[in-house]
């Protein structure tokens, strides 16, 4: 199954995420499909939250299930 989930970069003190699409079956931090943003919980800037959306869209309709933070992160970007 393939997962649309977020892939923890940065520093020890300092998470930074990207939201990536990875088969269900890889580790957290493995290798990847589709790099589709990232996402800075600390939001330390301005754009603390990017996320190309079509393609989200494109990866929803092949049938790619987001977790439960990403789909939280989706709305975020979306702006509903």
């Amino acid at each position: 199954m393939v997962k649309i989930r977020l892939a923890r970069f940065g520093s020890r003190g300092n998470p930074h995420y990207r939201i990536v699409v990875m088969d269900s079956r890889t580790k957290r931090d493995g290798g990847y499909i589709e790099r589709l943003g990232y996402y800075d919980p600390r939001k330390t800037t301005k754009d603390w939250l990017k996320l190309d959306l079509e393609r989200v869209q494109y990866w929803l309709s092949v049938g790619a299930q987001p977790t439960d933070r990403v789909k939280k992160l989706i709305k975020l970007a979306s702006g509903q």
